[in-house]
């Protein structure tokens, strides 16, 4: 949805939320540095991995061998990127980002159970098998469902913005726009954002 659209609706909260958003993706003053590796550490197949992100870019997408790998990139400035593994649990936490043109993407197994804080910036998850615990602030995410009948639940809302809802059916938009679904699978799939876009896709 256009900001001028959200404008329109005139809800006291979505003025600051956007400024937050277009921070996070306004060009910067520095030259883009290229993607670079900040933490690499070998997981087990089918593991739980929670990630807290400071506002960005970020891109969820499976990694090439067993291993859950971040590289950070574009106006880096004084970011952290920090990755504790327990057996089958995972954290990454990604903080002190600049506010314009920081962009990450973490790679993690073809099976993983995501939950995942954004606190503002764009996200992009790939086709990863697993469930899914969503949550931003502020943004657009996109996450990649192949098979629907992967999950036995949706629940999707958006509290200023769109749901596209893809493989599962209806989409809707405006003031808290919300999906529910039930299926035949044994994933989840929960997703909260703020002000947004929300789109599941094939």
């Amino acid at each position: 949805m256009l900001i001028s659209s959200w404008v329109a609706l005139k809800s006291k909260t979505v003025p600051a939320i956007l400024i937050a958003v277009g921070l996070a993706g306004c060009s910067s003053p520095t030259p883009d540095q290229p993607l670079v590796i900040k933490a690499d550490k070998p997981f087990v197949a089918a593991g739980s991995i929670e990630m807290h992100l400071d506002a960005g870019s970020y891109t969820v997408r499976v990694a090439p061998d067993e291993h859950i790998r971040i590289s950070i990139g574009g106006n880096t400035g004084n970011a952290v990127a920090e990755l504790t593994t327990n057996g089958a649990h995972a954290n990454l936490t990604v903080r002190d980002t600049p506010h314009n043109n920081f962009r990450a993407t973490v790679e993690v197994p073809q099976t993983a159970d995501l939950t995942l804080h954004l606190s503002a910036g764009n996200l992009d998850i790939a086709a990863i098998t697993g469930n899914k615990d969503i949550e931003s602030k502020a943004g657009n995410v996109t996450i990649s469902v192949p098979n629907p009948n992967d999950y036995g639940s949706v629940d999707a809302s958006v509290k200023v913005g769109d749901v596209n809802a893809g493989p599962f059916g209806n989409s809707s938009s405006g003031l808290s726009p919300h999906l529910t679904w039930s299926g035949p699978g044994k994933y989840k799939l929960r997703a909260s954002l703020g002000a947004g876009n929300l789109e599941l896709k094939h």
